[in-house]
């Protein structure tokens, strides 16, 4: 079990199959919540649907094509945050993530944004890490901007949510610029 502990109360873990019941359980709670940007909620019903996405992840990582974590607060899982591709051929990684609503506004995804954007360009020696949000989904493209990153462009139309299309915000970090922040 791969833990990366980022203060005394806040970690990383490679997600597991151990965790299915709890992500399943969070991501339940929340559905209302993450369903006005993700648009992977209706397809998640069981803790076999976790499972499966959780299979996914471990093929990614096997694969060496992405890494899915599970973020801790106390040792309690409150969200995931993922390299969701990792381009080796350009060296570039592309971020995800999604927070419960009760641990919002408390620097939780900064914290973990920050250290797998370190994490990319320190160990995994890629190039560029990029995040994409809604253009609308202001908590979420905040976690970029905190962090420095440059907003590059929209995406017109990049993401069906169940009955819409929404545009994204494309932000991008290089290595030469991380280590002048």
């Amino acid at each position: 079990m791969t833990v990366h502990r980022i203060t005394e109360t806040l970690a990383l873990k490679l997600v597991d199959y151990s965790d299915a019941n709890e992500l399943f359980l969070l991501t339940d709670a929340n559905r209302a919540h993450l369903r006005k940007w993700l648009p992977w909620l209706d397809e998640t019903k069981s803790v076999e649907h976790t499972e499966s996405f959780i299979h996914n992840t471990k093929l990614a990582y096997d694969e060496q094509k992405g890494m899915s974590f599970v973020i801790l607060l106390d040792g309690n899982i409150v969200g995931t945050i993922s390299y969701n591709q990792i381009d080796w051929t350009n060296k570039i990684a592309y971020i995800g993530y999604w927070l419960s609503k009760d641990q919002q506004g408390k620097g939780i995804m900064t914290k973990a944004a920050e250290y797998l954007t370190e994490y990319a360009f320190s160990t995994l020696n890629l190039n560029r890490v990029e995040i994409t949000a809604a253009v609308e989904n202001k908590k979420s493209r905040a976690i970029p901007e905190r962090l420095g990153f440059k907003l590059e462009g929209m995406r017109r139309q990049a993401q069906w949510l169940y009955d819409h299309y929404v545009d994204h915000a494309i932000y991008g970090m290089l290595k030469n610029e991380w280590k002048e922040n």
